[in-house]
């Protein structure tokens, strides 16, 4: 009853963390070993590591705020797709065109340095030059480009249009210059792209003013050729007032020319950017500016202007000038705002239809073609009056018309190179107060302290992971290890545990300490007999007492031996007359255990070769008596499943209060199984850590018959200390009187 209630206390305990506690004691060892390995190989790790400096530049990007055209509808929405142009910057960041600008910029800046002993990264390590005392090698261009893919970090701050790129090294100074080489270069090629318009524009116009001044110097020798050959050297009013008349429209439509072409070439520029991504896009744009209200409102107002030109060039008098041109520039601000509306829907209908990253393109080419078109009209509408005065100018006589033509050729070369020249300047200008869009705001300074390796969290990463794989160790070596640990391993195979034996700590020679009742009779392994005594004769409450008693186990080197040994000596102990008999005729030992012979012993007697009372020994325990196997027969099993066996039982339970039997391990032969059938009871020990669950499932099994003789199951060499600490202090406490001994011992199994 006691044994069930302990079953079924245990058996509502398993899974717990007790077990999982019990588990790391009994693996406390190679748990530590593992651990301290991890730590050790963690800080000779961190010891021997590289010192790597990490130096970090800041700098804010803003996005282009492009025309009117390219304006938010909203003004909530001024912000919309700043985050994709920050990516798209940062992508650039990481091109490779940008990294060989990087690496060419680095190594001019090396080269003036001339400082070879601050770098680091821009030498190739792939040899070890000190053993072979060789000149260090540059690394490759790729080489280089891909430590800078590697080891250039560049991230944008959460929320801001803030960008940092950091730039680790070995070297300090390179971390540092690595970084500053980065910004300045991305400064420089962002300016570039921002003003690459500008240049483009600048460029055209100077090469039109080139050819205009030479068309003017040209105008300028034909006029003087002219007089010198005797021509007039002078011409009336009203032909010069025409020659001004005519000269004013000519320089406006060539101005306008010169505007047309500028904003052709620009918009042939961006149309080609913008193919190159989406061809669809450009035609819609394209069929926008060519609709026919919008053409038709440009020619409106180019034909208005060119009205008032004309208007205030007939007329005579400031303030019916005054007069005119307010009229005309009325009807045109009409004009202009019912255009700017229209623009207005079409520029909403593009950013609605327009993927994000071609938005500010999109737009760009919609503003140029609306130029472009208004430059058209004005240019054909000038054009008209030029050939209209012209007409009027070819009805002067003929000597004035030669004279007049140089002349007007002159100043009309003068007016447009004045144009073209402030034209010029003013691109000149615009193109070096364009601002970019990258502002460096904290350049890279030259680390003093290293950022990596941190060497108390390499240690302590170190520790844990050898702390983690110790217990992984121990889970897995718990998991592939099938063998028989704790109490709670028998139970959970609904099998009865009678009791569990300590290893014996002995300080002598182990086969001392087999006896350990007779030797060691107030030590805990006395008391765990003595307990295993008590469980055996309570396990059949009701029944007729247990005279026989037999002792097996699963494999061999379990402890079978030594236990029925003590056993026996336990229940002599007890004031019973105890007799315990070597039935292993296989390998024997219980001799070696008493130190006589062998022989003659049990199978001795049964072939007559011996007396009763020659076989059996008495022991320096009083009322406890064995005998050895003796001679090893060549069949046991015929021997102990013969009527005589069960004759010589008879006769040893008539003069003995209890028999106990050694047997052979029951996997390994039938001797056991066949004697467990002629016994009052069997016990089966198993060895912790060592016999293997199914090896006892299946002896339990074979033990199991119809004579129902098998009463549990021993644990023997368990250790207390491993999973019971609580059960082996007290034990301790009380076997052994405090624990005064004061001898260092080590552990011994009990094997047989």
């Amino acid at each position: 009853m006691e044994n069930k209630l302990f079953h079924n206390l245990r058996e509502d305990e398993s899974g717990t963390l007790k077990d999982y506690i019990n588990l790391v004691k009994l693996n406390l060892i190679p748990i530590l070993l593992i651990s301290l390995t991890g730590l050790i190989v963690a800080a000779l790790y961190a010891y021997n590591a590289q010192n790597i400096y990490t130096s970090t530049t800041v700098i804010k990007l803003q996005k282009p705020s492009g025309s009117i055209l390219s304006s938010p509808l909203l003004p909530e929405f001024s912000d919309f797709g700043n985050d994709r142009f920050i990516a798209n910057e940062i992508e650039i960041l990481k091109s490779y065109r940008m990294r060989e600008i990087v690496y060419e910029a680095f190594v001019d800046s090396f080269i003036s340095i001339n400082h070879p002993d601050s770098f680091y990264v821009i030498f190739d390590h792939s040899f070890d030059y000190e053993n072979t005392n060789s000149q260090k090698e540059y690394k490759s261009k790729n080489g280089f480009i891909a430590f800078l893919g590697s080891k250039v970090t560049i991230d944008q701050k959460r929320g801001l249009d803030i960008v940092e790129i950091s730039v680790e090294s070995p070297s300090p100074l390179e971390a540092s210059l690595l970084a500053n080489t980065y910004a300045n270069n991305y400064e420089k090629l962002n300016l570039s792209y921002e003003r690459q318009q500008m240049t483009t524009v600048k460029k055209f116009l100077k090469s039109q003013r080139d050819e205009k001044l030479d068309d003017l110097r040209e105008a300028e020798k034909n006029l003087q050729r002219y007089q010198e050959d005797g021509g007039i050297i002078a011409i009336d009013e009203q032909a010069k007032a025409l020659i001004d008349v005519i000269t004013n429209f000519q320089s406006q439509r060539d101005a306008a020319q010169i505007e047309l072409s500028i904003s052709k070439n620009s918009l042939d520029q961006y149309k080609e950017e913008l193919e190159k991504q989406n061809p669809t896009i450009a035609q819609y744009i394209e069929s926008f500016a060519n609709e026919k209200r919008l053409v038709s409102l440009q020619d409106q107002i180019a034909q208005l202007e060119t009205r008032r030109d004309l208007a205030v060039a007939n007329t005579k008098g400031a303030d019916k000038r005054n007069e005119l041109v307010a009229d005309f520039d009325a009807r045109m601000k009409d004009l202009k705002t019912t255009m700017d509306k229209q623009l207005a829907v079409y520029q909403a209908s593009i950013f609605a239809s327009t993927p994000e990253e071609l938005k500010d393109l999109s737009l760009k080419v919609l503003e140029e073609e609306v130029k472009s078109k208004t430059y058209k009209s004005k240019y054909k509408s000038l054009s008209e009056i030029v050939k209209r005065y012209e007409k009027r100018f070819n009805e002067l006589p003929r000597k004035t018309i030669d004279y007049a033509r140089y002349q007007r050729e002159l100043t009309a070369y003068e007016k447009l190179y004045l144009l073209i020249e402030e034209k010029y300047q003013e691109a000149l200008i615009n193109e070096q107060s364009t601002p970019g869009n990258v502002l460096i705001i904290d350049r890279a300074i030259r680390p003093l302290e290293p950022s990596k390796p941190n060497r108390m969290l390499i240690v302590l990463v170190g520790l844990v992971l050898g702390v983690g794989m110790g217990f992984g160790f121990a889970f897995i070596r718990n998991y592939f290890d099938n063998s028989v640990k704790t109490p709670e391993d028998i139970q959970n195979n609904n099998l009865n545990v009678l009791a569990w034996i300590p290893q014996i700590e002995a300080a002598n020679d182990s086969k001392e300490f087999e006896f350990i009742v007779s030797r060691k009779p107030d030590s805990v392994h006395s008391e765990a007999f003595r307990a295993l005594r008590t469980r055996i004769q309570f396990s059949k409450v009701g029944e007729n007492p247990i005279k026989t008693l037999l002792v097996t186990s699963s494999a061999p080197r379990e402890g079978k031996t030594t236990v029925a040994v003590n056993s026996a000596a336990s229940f002599a102990q007890a004031n019973k007359k105890t007799i315990v008999i070597d039935c292993d005729l296989r390998k024997p030992r219980m001799h070696t255990i008493f130190g006589i012979q062998r022989f003659p012993g049990f199978s001795d007697y049964f072939f007559g070769q011996a007396s009763f009372e020659e076989i059996v020994h008495s022991t320096e325990v009083p009322n406890l008596s064995f005998v050895t196997a003796g001679t090893i027969p060549p069949n046991p099993s015929e021997i102990l499943g013969s009527p005589q066996m069960e004759s010589f039982l008879d006769k040893l339970t008539a003069e003995y209060d209890v028999v106990v039997i050694d047997s052979p391990p029951i996997i390994a032969v039938t001797d056991s199984e066949i004697l467990s059938r002629l016994v009052d009871a069997t016990i089966l020990v198993v060895s912790a850590n060592n016999t293997e669950v199914d090896l006892m499932r299946k002896s339990a099994e074979l033990l199991t018959h119809e004579k129902k003789s098998f009463i549990g199951v021993l644990l023997n060499n368990f250790s207390y200390r491993s999973g019971y600490g609580s059960y082996y202090k007290y034990y301790y406490y009380y076997s052994q009187n405090g624990g005064n001994n004061g001898k260092k011992k080590g552990k011994m199994k009990i094997n047989s």
